[in-house]
Order: C-alpha cells, then structure tokens, then sequence
C-alpha cells in the first residue's frame, strides 16, 4: 500500500479511508472533493447511476494520483440505468430489504442485474476515462450471493483480474468485539460476505483484509469517538469507510442519512482527526499502485 501522510509524524501501519457515495448529490461530491483535496481521505467510490456523477467526475480526476477512485455498485437507491421489469418495475430500485430476501432464496433476476452491473462500469468509464480502481457496492450489495458472483464474471469479462481489487465488508467476529460498535449490523454482514474473499481470490482479485465504520447514523453520536474504536484491532490491509458530504435538498429527497455527513465531513478536516492518526501512529494509504493522472 503507498502510505499518504495526513498530520505528520512517524507511522508504523496504514489504512485506507474511503468515503463512499459520491455523485449521491451535489453536496456530498463537494464535501467528498474538500476531504481529498486536503488529504484526508485516500479512497472514494461512485454513484455512477447518479445524476450528479457527470460533473463530479471531472471534478475527480484530479486526485486520480493519489487516491482510490471506484464504483459504488447500486442496486438500492434510485434509477436504474438499464431497463430492470422484474427488479425495478417502477423505475426505482428496491430497498435492501426486498434484495437481501431474494438473493436469499436464490431468486434475483440474474441477466438484468448483470446488465445493470455492465451499464454502471460503462457509466463510469465514460464519464472518469479509466476502469475503477476497485468496486465496492451501497449497502454492500457486492457480497450477496448471486451478485457476487455475476459481478466477478463481469469484472473477468472486462480483462481486470489483478488490475482492481473489491470491497470485503467484513471483518473477523473478534476484531469487530473488539471494537463495540454496531456489533448487529457488522456481525450480520460478515455472515452475508463468508466466503467473498475467496471466491475473489480464486479469480485474481485482491480484497481488504480488515473492515470497520459501520455506523448507526445517529446526528447526536459522537463521531470522533466512533472513529477512534474504528482505528482498533486492524487488519493487514485494513479499510474503513465513511461518509462525509453536504446536506443539500437532493440528498434529503434520496436518501435518510443526512446531518451525520456534516458531522462526519467536519471531524475530518479538523485538527483533531490529524491528531487522532499521529496518536494511533497511522497513516491514510491507498490500495492500488499509484497510477498518473488523469486527464480533464
């Protein structure tokens, strides 16, 4: 992992931080472009089915250098961008709840979410000019089983094996005690995602090895405290993610989690997040190799 330095000081291991949904809304790409443009983040990953996505896009690729850029697979929030009569037939995308049931039975449309998964990796290197350098999925989406599976297809398909890595949002039951937080929520998805990181594995793709940053979203928690059991009982490639941005209308109008991106985007660029990772002896790392910038 090449390690970006945030605060200074001398470090003795490296995360990656990733603030997920951008292109969600305008107010999320701003905060989102803020955290990276002052070095506190090293990762991002995209909305690509997303209005706002066109226009972000440009505004990153300027930090295609030094951070992460991926695709946030969406199958939960908004349009599609292919036609889905089985999977979205009013032109929106189900909640997780209605996925999480039919992937449980074994019964999720199979060519219209590999459509779908296509269309989004075309979306975002038509806007971006370069494949992701990982994928990772809202609500992750990208451990379920079937998707998990037609998404690696489709990743294969596309000559990317060794050249991106995925999103394992688990972590070991211990590691996530350890650190006490959202322990219903990050236990469910560890036993959602048992056996993600082999099957990538076994087709070349390279995943995270630790996971933490599940939050309850809560406007009157205490972020920086959350953030502080995050940074516990890492593992070797740990990953963390976040979710800064601004509240605008249209993220009201798309999606419940609002005032805590403030919360979060605020605690970032302060001192205080500086201070946290020199105290802990942290660095922000990106997983991928640097790769030259892109151009406008």
């Amino acid at each position: 992992m090449g390690v970006q330095s945030v605060g200074g000081g001398q470090a003795c291991s490296s995360i990656s931080l990733c603030a997920d949904d951008f292109a969600l809304s305008p107010g999320v790409n701003r905060g989102v472009i803020e955290a990276l443009g002052a070095g506190r983040l090293s990762a991002t990953s995209v909305m690509a089915n997303r209005r706002s996505w066109a226009k972000g896009a440009r505004a990153l690729r300027r930090y295609a250098a030094n951070a992460d850029i991926g695709l946030h697979l969406n199958l939960t929030l908004g349009a599609p961008l292919s036609f889905m009569p089985r999977f979205a037939p009013t032109g929106h995308l189900p909640e997780i709840t209605r996925v999480l049931k039919a992937a449980r039975k074994g019964d999720l449309p199979e060519m219209e979410i590999r459509h779908e998964i296509a269309r989004q990796l075309d979306e975002f290197f038509e806007h971006f000019g370069a494949p992701p350098d990982f994928v990772d999925g809202h609500q992750h989406v990208q451990i379920l089983p079937q998707i998990r599976h037609w998404l690696l297809d489709e990743l294969e398909a596309r000559n990317l094996k060794g050249k991106i890595w995925l999103r394992n949002s688990a972590d070991r039951p211990t590691r996530i005690l350890r650190r006490g937080v959202e322990l219903k929520k990050a236990l469910g998805i560890a036993w959602l995602a048992k056996g993600f990181s082999r099957a990538a594995a076994a087709r070349g793709f390279a995943t995270n090895e630790g996971f933490s940053g599940f939050s309850q979203f809560d406007p009157c928690s205490d972020y920086a405290r959350d953030f502080e059991t995050y940074l516990r009982a890492p593992g070797r490639r740990h990953l963390i993610m976040c979710h800064p941005g601004y509240c605008d209308e249209e993220l009201i109008l798309a999606d419940p989690v609002t005032l805590t991106r403030e919360r979060e985007l605020n605690f970032l660029l302060s001192p205080a997040f500086a201070d946290l990772l020199r105290r802990a002896s942290v660095k922000l790392a990106r997983m991928s190799p640097p790769r030259l910038e892109i151009a406008a």
